[in-house]
């Protein structure tokens, strides 16, 4: 929604927002591009009459400003209706599909596309580190768009992907996920197939070669060809319509080869991590190459990929101990990240900070694999906040590794310089997909003192 915003103001409106709770990257993005942030849903807001109200799907009857807006008979629309209707038409739409990974291959791809002086327009959920903004109209045809699966708003439940009409979409990977409006993978299996159905003969999907429940997806139906990718190597030259393939270099994924058609076009260097950021890297110019761009050209723009806010991202470094700030919020991002990083850090000593906030995890639908998403770690601190409906101490007591339940944000600041303690090198992890209630800075602040301390000694 803020991401929508933005578009709205660069189109010339005056554009206004509320939520209940704001937090950056997105509300300092929000604040300098002269969008006003209301805090709460009092329908004062609503005077003067606004020409029209994007409802985000986080509204639900009975707030107090949805109320006012039907009892007012405003004009009100869906935000990927919106962005279909106003942004989109007559666009060349690259959509970035899959349980995971979505805001990093689309920033990908549109870095890849602003590389090869495409200038493209894009909506990503994050902020991309290699652009100012997390969206923008761009000043030609195509539009790299992050297309999610979650339902569009209260009064429509098709998933926001449905709206988008892509000519080339990228279906990066399919899990089970969004409890609260999904009973089963096949129902998001379901959704998937109805944004498969829209892509035209002419265009691409470029989908993964070991995901099954892709498969079952096109296995439905697929009247669009299929480009294919994959970091395996064991048996890929035997994978029909194989086009983009990754030999790593270094198992961390930091540098690996990129093969195109079977031959070398390059290799990539740069500063991801995680085997999952590589096939994220060969989706996005597998969509690339759709619209004209060689791998070449892909591969330079790689090589200077920057990253994107909050996807394990460096917060500082202080007296040998590292903060990063991640997203994940999944068992498989949970495993995938710190594999990653242990991969790329060797024997010193990692913590994880994870807050269980989307409401899949808060309904509990993953408890059972939680535990073994953090072997990677050498300790774990999972936060249970106010309005569980479970326990987290099971998971806790079923972990591989050290691992403690907190309940407050101060007692996980103090748990967590306690494990610090002795640790020559440490790298400390915070997972979670909100603002957990500001842990950040707060940790940032007690690794300051820390340090100060033992310079002082």
């Amino acid at each position: 929604m803020g991401s929508l915003a933005v578009l709205a103001k660069s189109l010339g409106h005056r554009v206004t927002g509320s939520d209940a709770n704001v937090y950056p990257p997105m509300s300092t993005q929000l604040e300098e591009a002269g969008i006003e942030l209301i805090q709460g849903f009092d329908v004062a807001q609503l005077k003067p009459e606004p020409d029209l109200v994007v409802v985000g799907n986080a509204m639900t009857r009975g707030n107090p400003v949805v109320e006012a807006m039907l009892d007012q008979g405003l004009r009100y629309t869906s935000g990927p209706q919106w962005l279909r209707e106003s942004v989109l038409q007559d666009k060349w739409v690259l959509a970035v599909a899959g349980t995971h990974g979505k805001t990093t291959t689309s920033s990908m791809l549109a870095w890849i596309l602003e590389s090869a002086g495409m200038s493209p327009g894009y909506l990503i959920g994050g902020i991309p580190k290699n652009f100012t903004q997390s969206a923008r109209l761009g000043d030609t045809p195509f539009f790299v768009v992050e297309a999610d699966e979650y339902d569009s708003a209260f009064f429509d439940k098709r998933s926001k992907f449905v709206h988008y009409g892509p000519r080339t979409l990228v279906l990066n990977n399919l899990e089970y996920d969004h409890a609260d409006i999904f009973p089963d993978l096949a129902a998001i299996q379901r959704q998937f197939h109805h944004v498969v159905r829209t892509v035209p003969n002419n265009g691409l999907i470029v989908a993964p070669v070991d995901d099954s429940a892709i498969e079952e997806v096109l296995a439905e139906g697929c009247w669009t060809p299929i480009g294919r990718f994959t970091s395996l190597e064991r048996g890929a030259s035997q994978i029909p319509g194989l086009q983009w393939q990754a030999r790593l270099i270094n198992d961390d994924g930091s540098h690996f080869e990129v093969l195109f058609n079977g031959q070398i076009a390059g290799e990539v260097c740069w500063s991801q991590t995680g085997t999952h950021n590589v096939n994220n890297a060969l989706a996005a110019a597998a969509a690339a190459h759709n619209v004209g761009v060689t791998a070449a050209i892909s591969i330079d723009a790689l090589n200077e990929f920057a990253g994107v806010k909050r996807r394990m991202e460096c917060l500082g470094e202080l007296a040998g101990v590292k903060v990063y700030d991640d997203f994940a919020h999944h068992p498989t991002a949970i495993k995938s990240t710190l594999a990653g990083l242990r991969k790329q850090v060797g024997a010193e000593k990692v913590i994880a900070l994870i807050e269980p906030r989307s409401n899949t995890m808060r309904l509990g639908m993953h408890q059972d694999s939680l535990a073994q998403s953090v072997e990677d770690a050498d300790c774990v601190l999972w936060y249970e906040p106010e309005g569980m409906n479970w326990s987290m101490q099971a998971v806790a007591d079923a972990s591989p590794v050290s691992a403690h339940c907190g309940h407050s944000i101060d007692g996980m600041v103090e748990a967590t310089m306690a494990e610090v303690e002795g640790a020559e090198s440490c790298h400390i992890v915070i997972m979670s997909n909100g603002g957990f209630g500001g842990i950040h800075s707060q940790l940032l602040s007690a690794l300051s003192k820390r340090a100060q301390v033992n310079v002082g000694q």
